[in-house]
């Protein structure tokens, strides 16, 4: 995985471990809502209507992530890049379990939207290249 994009950013939040596991939650939320919805809008997503923009909390988003296995077996478009999924959720965790903070905050919640609304991008260039293991 790459996050070398991550340094592009000047937000002081993003420099932070819990800045960045909460970008990347938002990036992988963001990707499986799409792969969720195949060609229909993100927006009729089961995942998208549970996910509280603006409202976010760190526990809210514990609450999410914690169901992310569960979703990835029941969807198999998502299943097909379990990969992808399972390693950046792992990554996700060790950022956010380093973060004694509870409250995201409107730094927490933009960077979490950022991160969703523009997941296509953001994780072609995690992912850039096929890693050893992938099963796509």
């Amino acid at each position: 995985m790459n996050f070398d994009f991550l340094e592009d950013f000047h937000d002081p939040y993003l420099k932070t471990d819990e800045g960045k596991g909460v970008f990347l939650s938002g990036v992988l939320l963001g990707y499986m809502a799409y792969l969720q919805g195949g060609e229909s809008d993100v927006r009729s997503t089961p995942l998208f209507k549970q996910i509280q923009f603006g409202r976010l909390t760190k526990k809210s988003l514990q609450k999410i992530l914690s169901r992310v296995p569960q979703i990835v077996a029941g969807y198999e478009d998502i299943g097909n890049r379990s990969y992808r999924v399972n390693s950046l959720l792992a990554e996700i965790g060790r950022l956010l379990l380093g973060s004694g903070n509870e409250d995201l905050g409107t730094s927490g919640n933009f960077a979490f939207t950022v991160g969703f609304v523009n997941s296509g991008s953001y994780i072609n260039q995690i992912f850039a290249g096929k890693e050893k293991g992938e099963d796509e």
